[in-house]
């Protein structure tokens, strides 16, 4: 059983955000948050943190925003200090390295917003919606 300490959670949009929400109002103390860095956003170009972050931050938890993770020592080394039982994936936009898969003991968990193999990739919500559909879902692998 996946112990209560013991999770990272890597994520993006605003999907994410009720996945994070239920794991920390459940009891599950997510360890790390990881999500790509602050964006420029809007006429001013302002930087704008992923809903995820903010969501994080209001919860009080560790973020870590690497820009790429295939080679990122810093990231390596801090999922290996914390050596989490598992790595959730939700929304995150980034290919998981082979590294990443094999550290936690229960493995990776990705959540798809999509019924796959249909919209596999980036804005599968959107696509869906553009092309009519009536039914989606979600796919967990």
């Amino acid at each position: 059983m996946i112990q209560s300490s013991d999770l990272v959670l890597c994520g993006t949009p605003r999907f994410a955000v009720p996945t994070l929400e239920r794991l920390v109002g459940a009891g599950f103390s997510v360890r790390l948050v990881v999500t790509p860095p602050d964006r420029p956003k809007g006429r001013g170009l302002e930087l704008v943190a992923s809903p995820i972050k903010q969501v994080a931050e209001k919860l009080r938890l560790a973020v870590f925003q690497p820009d790429k993770i295939k080679y990122n020592e810093e990231l390596r080394a801090k999922l290996e200090a914390i050596h989490p039982e598992a790595i959730l994936v939700v929304g995150y936009g980034r290919i998981i390295p082979p590294w990443m898969l094999q550290l936690p003991k229960y493995g990776n968990i990705n959540l798809h917003a999509s019924l796959l193999p249909k919209y596999r990739g980036a804005a599968p919500i959107q696509w869906a919606i553009a092309n009519g559909e009536t039914v989606s879902g979600v796919t967990t692998m």
